[in-house]
């Protein structure tokens, strides 16, 4: 029986996240204090009883979600003994410190310099997502590849028959035109701040990858599946130049899942606020336990 723990992204955050962590626990009230400090506002207000326009702002929701995830795992205490280690997006970055990877710090720092990259190419180029429900994956790929006036790509590959693209406004407006003639069930646009995992977020990808080339990465506990290729990994190297490659590079939860299965996984718990990763792994197989941590 192996443990798998996976770590959620962005879209899971919501007011009160981490409350009752900080008013339950003394360590989880030292490290939220401590990246209160770090990042130079009080985001544990924000979190815990802010609004949700101050909650989505990019800078906001990134640092929000892995401080809860980070600190859940922390607060579990010797009861969290990991066999492999996944994160949904910047969900990666809560499992390279849950793995041991990087320290709480320096993952937080990398995680507000990942938001603020991304806040800024978002800023400089509106774009989109949007969720595509009910279609064969290859079929979609396809459709965005056809598109060649506009930038749109398949950005999550989340679970059989759920994917979500990314891109331009008028790219996604097309793309998913012509995905519903193909026959999917929805073609949803998303509410979210710009295009992530597509090639619109290259400034940000060159931004994170100074900081990530100039933090240090120890060896882990145990291996990580990386989104870029869902196959895992305890190379350092290897780590680094995956997160970096990220930003760029759709998400393939689907094969993290499958890999992570395949090696032995029989015990899936999510890390952090929400429960939408337990929903996925029922869709890639239905026999395999998850549960929230």
């Amino acid at each position: 029986m192996k443990k798998a723990y996976v770590f959620p992204g962005q879209g899971a955050q919501f007011i009160g996240m981490g409350k009752d962590l900080y008013e339950k626990s003394s360590l989880a009230k030292e490290l939220f204090e401590k990246a209160n400090q770090i990042l130079g506002f009080r985001i544990t207000d924000i979190m815990f009883s802010g609004t949700e326009e101050e909650l989505r702002q990019t800078k906001v929701t990134q640092p929000a979600i892995f401080l809860h995830s980070v600190i859940l795992a922390q607060t579990l205490g010797e009861s969290f003994k990991p066999d492999m280690v996944a994160g949904h997006s910047l969900g990666e970055f809560s499992a390279l410190v849950a793995n041991k990877s990087l320290t709480f710090e320096d993952g937080l720092r990398l995680v507000s310099k990942r938001a603020m990259a991304m806040q800024k190419a978002c800023e400089a180029q509106p774009s989109t997502m949007a969720a595509i429900l009910g279609i064969d994956d290859d079929k979609v790929v396809e459709i965005c590849k056809s598109i060649t006036d506009e930038v749109v790509v398949a950005a999550n590959f989340n679970c059989p028959g759920q994917l979500v693209i990314s891109g331009s406004m008028k790219g996604i407006e097309i793309a998913c035109e012509k995905i519903k003639a193909a026959g999917a069930k929805r073609a949803l646009p998303l509410k979210v701040g710009g295009a992530f995992h597509s090639p619109l977020m290259e400034s940000a990808r060159i931004e994170l990858a100074e900081a990530i080339n100039s933090t240090k990465f120890n060896s882990p506990i145990c291996p990580i599946y990386q989104n870029v290729n869902g196959k895992a990994t305890s190379n350092t190297e290897e780590i680094k130049n995956n997160l970096i490659s990220q930003l760029t590079s759709p998400v393939k939860w689907t094969q993290t899942m499958v890999n992570m299965i395949a090696d032995g996984a029989t015990n899936f718990i999510e890390v952090g606020p929400g429960n939408v990763l337990q929903g996925l792994v029922k869709k890639v197989n239905n026999s395999i336990e998850a549960i929230s941590a």
